[in-house]
C-alpha cells in the first residue's frame, strides 16, 4: 500500500472551490479544517535530505495508483501540490501558528514555480538543447544540471514533438529525465498559473497537433505514450491491468474531460473542448458510462472498467456547464500571482 499523496491536496483544493462558489467562509475557518490544512502542509514543507522544491514521492501515489514508474517527483504531484499551496495561502488564517506556515508557503511556491517552469519544460527547442547536452558538467555554470545522458532520450519523443506546442514532462531527478505525457499534471499546471501563459498556449497547440494521440476517439489519454514489452514487465512488474493502452497505460479516461475543459477555456480555446466533449456525446452514455477506455485511440470499452462510473458522469457534466457558463472556472482556476515572479537564476540551488 502506498500513502495517496493527492487526497490531502485535493482536500484543500476542494475547500477553496466551495468557498469560492458560495462566498462562505464559515467552514474553512473552523479550527478543525484550520488545523487540518496545518497537519497536510507540516508533511508535505517538512524539511529532510532533499535538495529540491519538488515533492519526492513513491510510484502509485495518485491517480496512477499502481506502479508505472513514476516514483521521485511526478508532474502530477507537483502541480496538485502548488495548486494545494496557492489555495491554503488564501484560506489559512494567519492565527495558531498559520502565520509561520504561510511564510513557508511564500517561499516553497516561487521556487517551485521556477523548479517546474525551467527544468520540467519540453518543447521543440528544449528537446533539441538536451540531445546536445554535455555531461559530467559540476560548476554552477553547468547547462546540464541533472546529468541526464542524451542517449537516454527515448526515440518516440522526436516524433510526437511538433515544431510548435510543448508540455511538462513526467518527471525530473539526477541523470533521469521521463518524457512521458501525463494529462493531469499539464491541465492543473495551467490552472494553477504553475504554467507561464505562454507554456499554457504550448500545450493547447500540442493537444491540436496531436490529437490523434492525446484524444483519440474517446478523450482523453491519461498518460502517452504506452509502456510494452520488455520496459513494461521491468516498470510494471507485468501488472495485468496495466497492459498496453489499457488502464493506466495509455488508457483514455473521461474524467479527464472537465480539467481539459477548464484549461481550454482558462487559455481562451474552448473550441478545443466542445470538439472533445462532442466525441464523448457519441458514445459514453450509450457504453453505460464506463471507468475508462482501451486501445491506442480509445476505441475500446476497458478490458476491466466498471459502467456507470459516477467520475465518468462527473467529468462530463461539469464539462458542460463550465462551457455553457465559464465564470464557474473561478472555483478551480487561479490567476497568475505578479509576487510569485521567482528573481532566481537559472542556476541556482533550492535551499530550505
Amino acid at each position: 500500500r502506498v500513502a495517496p499523496v493527492d487526497s490531502g491536496f485535493w482536500w484543500i483544493i476542494l475547500l477553496r472551490a466551495y468557498t469560492k462558489s458560495t462566498g462562505d467562509h464559515s467552514l474553512s475557518d473552523m479550527p478543525d479544517c484550520q488545523r487540518g490544512m496545518r497537519l497536510i502542509l507540516s508533511l508535505c514543507l517538512a524539511e529532510g535530505f532533499d535538495t529540491f522544491p519538488t515533492l519526492l514521492c513513491a510510484d502509485g501515489c495518485c491517480m496512477i495508483d499502481r506502479r508505472m514508474g513514476i516514483y521521485g517527483y511526478p508532474i502530477e504531484i507537483q502541480a496538485l501540490f502548488f495548486l494545494a499551496l496557492r489555495s491554503a495561502r488564501i484560506l489559512l488564517k494567519p492565527e495558531g501558528g498559520g502565520k509561520e506556515f504561510l511564510e513557508r508557503i511564500d517561499k516553497r511556491l516561487h521556487a517551485l514555480s521556477f523548479h517546474i517552469q525551467s527544468y520540467f519544460w519540453l518543447d521543440f527547442q528544449q528537446l533539441n538543447n538536451i540531445y546536445r547536452y554535455k555531461t559530467e558538467e559540476y560548476s554552477h555554470t553547468a547547462v546540464n544540471k541533472f546529468n541526464v545522458i542524451p542517449d537516454s532520450i527515448p526515440d518516440w519523443v522526436f516524433d510526437f514533438m511538433p515544431m510548435k506546442g510543448g508540455y511538462f514532462i513526467g518527471n525530473v531527478s539526477p541523470a533521469r529525465m521521463d518524457f512521458r505525457w501525463f494529462c493531469l499534471g499539464n491541465c492543473i499546471a495551467i490552472l494553477s498559473s504553475l504554467a507561464t501563459p505562454e507554456q499554457a498556449s504550448a500545450i493547447m497547440d500540442l493537444f491540436e497537433e496531436r490529437w490523434a494521440d492525446l484524444i483519440g476517439e474517446m478523450p482523453l489519454k491519461v498518460a502517452y505514450p504506452t509502456l510494452e514489452g520488455h520496459e513494461w514487465r521491468i516498470v510494471t512488474g507485468c501488472d495485468p491491468k496495466n497492459t498496453r493502452w489499457s488502464y493506466h497505460n495509455g488508457g483514455s479516461w473521461p474524467v479527464l474531460l472537465w480539467l481539459l475543459t477548464a484549461a481550454c477555456i482558462k487559455t481562451g480555446r474552448p473550441q478545443i473542448a466542445r470538439r472533445a466533449v462532442e466525441l464523448i456525446e457519441c458514445r459514453l452514455s450509450k457504453d453505460n458510462w464506463p471507468e475508462y477506455y482501451d486501445g491506442k485511440h480509445g476505441r475500446f470499452v476497458g478490458k476491466q472498467a466498471r459502467k456507470f462510473q459516477t467520475w465518468s458522469i462527473a467529468g462530463y457534466l461539469v464539462a458542460k456547464m463550465l462551457l455553457e457558463d465559464p465564470s464557474h472556472l473561478g472555483m478551480i482556476a487561479l490567476e497568475e500571482d505578479k509576487w510569485m515572479k521567482p528573481a532566481l537564476a537559472r542556476s541556482a540551488s533550492w535551499t530550505c
